[in-house]
């Protein structure tokens, strides 16, 4: 499928770095995630109260999407989301069943619970950037650059969007990344396979 639609802008979180075009925003010292997040939220200069509260993949997922969508010069509320990843919310999955299994708790912590499924994070970027298109979370064995460009081509080409948020969100066990990347009709780099390939290398 040809394309006449280009990647606008990109961003990566992992290893303690956030990076946007491949320039560093910050790198924190090494920690585990929750401190890293923190340091972020406060070093981007995020602006959401109910951050705190969210799961970890939720955390993630908003930070990337945060430095993405509050740099963009021409927001749109069409702007679809397509995330993806290996291991759903299994990071949150764990932790809800460990509190079922907690003798002293008769009930699961519904906080927790209603971070159970991977999509609660695009709602969280939907509400906090009022965004109303299509979403979809969908889970691969590895990174499906194929696929992110067939959907996002199919959004934009069917005109259900006017840009699309797309990419890899995962967070299992100590390990976390994030890759998101701006689909609209401008920008400096042509929307292939390839560069979506290539820039998710970096």
């Amino acid at each position: 499928m040809s394309s006449n639609h280009y990647i606008q802008a990109f961003v990566h979180i992992k290893n303690e770095t956030v990076s946007l075009h491949g320039n560093t925003l910050l790198a924190a010292p090494k920690t585990d995630f929750s401190t890293f997040s923190k340091t972020a939220y406060k070093e981007l200069g995020t602006k959401y109260p109910k951050f705190f509260k969210m799961d970890r993949l939720s955390k993630l997922a908003f930070l990337a999407a945060d430095v993405l969508l509050k740099n963009d010069k021409d927001p749109q509320e069409n702007t679809a989301i397509v995330l993806s990843n290996r291991a759903s919310s299994l990071d949150t999955d764990m932790k809800h069943q460990n509190t079922i299994a907690d003798a002293a708790n008769y009930y699961p912590s519904p906080a927790v619970f209603v971070y159970t499924l991977p999509n609660i994070c695009i709602g969280e970027i939907s509400i906090k950037h009022k965004l109303f298109s299509e979403n979809s979370f969908f889970i691969f064995d590895r990174f499906n650059a194929n696929y992110l460009f067939d959907y996002a081509e199919s959004l934009l080409k069917t005109k259900k969007a006017s840009k699309v948020l797309c990419g890899w969100v995962e967070v299992d066990a100590g390990n976390y990344e994030a890759f998101l990347y701006l689909v609209s009709d401008t920008g400096a780099i042509k929307h292939t396979i390839k560069e979506i390939t290539r820039l998710y290398k970096l």
